[in-house]
């Protein structure tokens, strides 16, 4: 089995739960509720990339693996990084349109965790060897950083994603 440092399904999963902490952080109205959306902004869309550019290829090619999953799962991230601009754009933390943009990105970024968990992680862990989980692993771990180098969470890189329509 691959440890948990480098199976692709533990570090997808080990997002999504940071993914809710910070959710949580957020709804917080004590808490510095703008830097943790800055850094939800940035593990969300290096998340994604990574996903789409690393993760999901390789799953659509094994048998198992609903291709239509693959593509609602990307779908899904384009709703979510429309969801995500939308709160970025609010100035005001403390104000009625901060909660409800958090929200509408709380409830897509959810059901697309649970969605996926459920449908592609199960595929995953059930089809793929633990040899290709842990290669898809480390692809994801490095595109994920090479996004966050790049600084993938500022308003501006979430915008021109929103406007290209995928990630």
């Amino acid at each position: 089995m691959p440890s948990s440092a480098t199976d692709v399904v533990e570090l997808i999963l080990r997002d999504h739960r940071k993914m809710e902490d910070l959710f949580r952080t957020m709804r917080n109205v004590e808490a510095d509720r703008a830097g943790a959306l800055g850094e939800f902004a940035a593990l969300l869309m290096a998340h994604s990339a990574a996903e789409e550019a690393k993760v999901y290829p390789a799953l659509r090619r094994y048998k198992n693996v609903d291709d239509e999953d693959v593509e609602h799962s990307v779908h899904e991230h384009q709703e979510a990084n429309e969801a995500l601009l939308a709160l970025l754009e609010v100035e005001d933390t403390a104000s009625e349109e901060w909660e409800e943009k958090l929200e509408e990105l709380v409830t897509a970024v959810n059901h697309h965790a649970d969605e996926e968990e459920r449908t592609l992680l199960n595929d995953a862990r059930e089809n793929v060897s633990d040899e290709r989980r842990a290669q898809l692993g480390e692809a994801f771990a490095t595109a994920r950083e090479e996004q966050l180098a790049a600084d993938c969470g500022s308003i501006e890189n979430v915008r021109k994603v929103v406007a290209s329509g995928k990630n």
